[in-house]
């Protein structure tokens, strides 16, 4: 970062972070150098600053980190998505209509779920199930009219429900994944008297880019082979249900960058569908599962964190590649349905926190003069740093794992290797001084630069809150929540409060560029500095484990209204430490009365005095019901 600190502005800082790329137009920032969240108000755009949610929720008695919902966004989202195909069916004079499901496996959250259903009833958006606890859920907030799909495998408990679900009036769709569950669907549906609506999931040949191939092609995991599909037909068939024949169902991939590859995916499920439709089956739903990609990097290109398409591509394409396969053949257009998760509900969700320390990799100031009695390897790593002039730093640190050997050796004592090891530093940061003063750029160069960025520690636990970034290399849009009007003139990585070396979050966007290190505002720990994690609304609040016990945040969901404020509509305090080692077996009151015996015992050894016994009793009763995390 060259750019003069007197001309910096918050254009400057939006595009650094990307905010406008990856935002779409739902986050920006104001006048004070504030992030924002926007909506689009009766009388036009109404923006909120985020921290001026943050420090309405601090009142209320909620310390960092905590889970952001947006209602607002999330609403959003469901009426695009429905909206945006109505509006491709007409264009293309297409005679089905789009029936959405969310697939609850996504985010399987009361509250989502439950907002999903309100806002997506006038569309009659349904719902997607892989086990029994999800149909449960489902059936419990499922609104009139919305489709239900039942994917994964299916016991017969499972299938019951989804036949007493038909009965009471859900249209229900048992999509088989594989031949021995159709038996069962058959045996149960005649022994409850319920004609099912019955789906196939085929494996298409397609195989899509990105980071989740796997789940297309002829490797994945579910699905029927043509010839277990055509086995499927005859049973079905000889049972006299292949009336019972409905949807075919797809899944063309996950986060799928290429709309290419969406179009060809869609193409052949269409062949599979007018075949069924021979056979006799009368369909009329064809379900072509996920896929809607999310542009995390706010790039528009075709990497597996971005998608080189709009909405609009994505239901055009499908829309008129469905009407065009078809048309061809007489076979009447199906129902679109499409099973979109991250698209629905990645913005709607953020985790903010607050960063508690900062780790410098910087040289101190170097003894002046340098002692001419010092060990001789100091020696000549001060009279490289002296006489360097260029930037080859290779032999900085060849000398430097020299001098790192004698230590070893007990050739040299802990503050000659404090000082060899300031000698190094010193070094490499005019190596990289000097390359940025001369514009020079190289693999060597950044990767000295990366070695050389701070550490900031933030009051969150990656495992916990953002597992994908570790499992996976999921990248995640990340921003500090203020200071956007100054220029920021760190480089960090950011690391969470697990003793874990991979609880880091060492991916970022900056300037449109994947970078190992984040540019942020220098940290005092006089001041609170807050960052958020954005568009993580997708699988993350379901799949964060208790790494090092630390539980679920707060979480708090706010409505951005009309008048430029926000109501907050639910709140949800974070897990306490009680409960959390309840999670893995333990019983606080248990352990409550082990540490009273052993206080008492104390006592009675004239250890501790009583009133002593009671502050430790109550210090360790209220740790009991804390807040895992780090409270200032």
């Amino acid at each position: 970062m060259t750019q003069d600190l007197s001309n910096w502005t918050i254009d400057d800082s939006a595009q650094l972070y990307g905010i406008p790329d990856w935002g779409r137009g739902f986050f920006g920032v104001n006048s004070a150098g504030e992030m924002t969240v926007e909506i689009d108000g009766s009388n036009g755009p109404v923006q909120v600053s985020l921290m001026e949610i943050v420090a309405g929720l601090e009142q209320r008695g909620y310390d960092m980190p905590i889970v952001l919902r947006i209602e607002n966004l999330l609403q959003s989202r469901i009426v695009y998505l429905n909206e945006t195909f109505r509006s491709a069916i007409a264009a293309a004079g297409y005679q089905g209509r789009y029936r959405g499901v969310f697939p609850v496996k996504v985010n399987q959250q009361c509250q989502i779920i439950e907002e999903i259903c309100r806002f997506g009833a006038p569309y009659q958006h349904g719902l997607e199930a892989g086990s029994k606890a999800e149909l449960v859920l489902a059936l419990a907030n499922l609104t009139p009219g919305g489709l239900l799909v039942l994917n994964g495998y299916k016991d017969r408990e499972f299938i019951d429900l989804g036949l007493w679900a038909h009965k009471l009036g859900h249209p229900c769709f048992f999509v088989i994944e594989s031949p021995a569950e159709l038996d069962l669907l058959i045996e149960r549906s005649r022994q409850l008297g319920v004609r099912p609506h019955i789906g196939a999931r085929i494996k298409i040949s397609t195989q899509v880019s990105g980071m989740w191939t796997e789940t297309s092609g002829d490797r994945s995991s579910f699905g029927l082979s043509s010839t277990q599909l055509l086995a499927m037909v005859e049973t079905l068939q000889a049972a006299g249900m292949i009336d019972c024949l409905e949807m075919l169902h797809c899944h063309l991939g996950s986060q799928i960058p290429c709309l290419e590859d969406i179009g060809r995916g869609v193409e052949e499920a269409c062949r599979y569908y007018i075949n069924l439709c021979r056979e006799g089956a009368p369909m009329g739903y064809l379900d072509l599962g996920g896929g809607l990609a999310v542009d995390y990097s706010g790039r528009c290109s075709g990497d597996g964190h971005s998608r080189n398409y709009s909405l609009e591509d994505y239901c055009q394409a499908i829309v008129t590649t469905i009407a065009a396969t078809l048309d061809t053949t007489g076979i009447a257009h199906p129902h679109i349905v499409t099973e979109s998760g991250r698209a629905t509900v990645a913005y709607s969700s953020m985790l903010l926190f607050n960063i508690l320390d900062v780790m410098h990799f910087e040289a101190a100031p170097l003894p002046q003069p340098f002692p001419a009695e010092e060990a001789e390897i100091l020696q000549e790593q001060h009279r490289f740093f002296t006489t360097l002039n260029g930037h080859d730093y290779h032999q900085a640190v060849v000398l430097r794992d020299r001098m790192r050997q004698q230590f070893r050796d007990g050739q040299l004592s802990l503050r000659q290797r404090t000082l060899g090891e300031n000698l190094f530093l010193a070094t490499a940061q005019k190596v990289v001084t000097t390359a940025r003063q001369s514009g020079l750029a190289s693999p060597q160069i950044s990767e000295l630069q990366d070695a050389l960025a701070d550490i900031y520690y933030g009051n969150f636990s990656v495992f916990q809150s953002l597992p994908d970034t570790w499992a996976i290399d999921q990248l995640l849009p990340v921003a500090p929540l203020h200071r956007h009007e100054q220029q920021p003139t760190r480089e960090a990585i950011l690391s969470d409060l697990t003793c874990d070396c991979d609880g880091k979050l060492d991916q970022f966007i900056v300037n449109g560029e994947l970078r190992k290190t984040l540019p942020l505002h220098a940290f005092s720990p006089d001041e609170n500095y807050y960052v958020g994690a954005f568009l993580m609304g997708a699988y993350q609040e379901t799949l964060g484990d208790l790494h090092n016990l630390f539980g679920d945040t707060h979480v708090a969901s706010v409505r951005i209204n009309e008048e430029g404020g926000y109501d907050l509509i639910e709140e949800i305090s974070g897990d306490t430490i009680g409960e959390i080692l309840s999670y893995v077996e333990y019983i606080p009151s248990v352990l409550f009365d082990r540490m009273r015996k052993e206080a008492e015992q104390a006592v009675r050894e004239q250890r501790l005095s009583v009133p002593e016994r009671q502050q430790f009793l109550t210090l360790f009763g209220d740790n009991l019901a804390g807040y895992p995390y780090y409270k200032p």
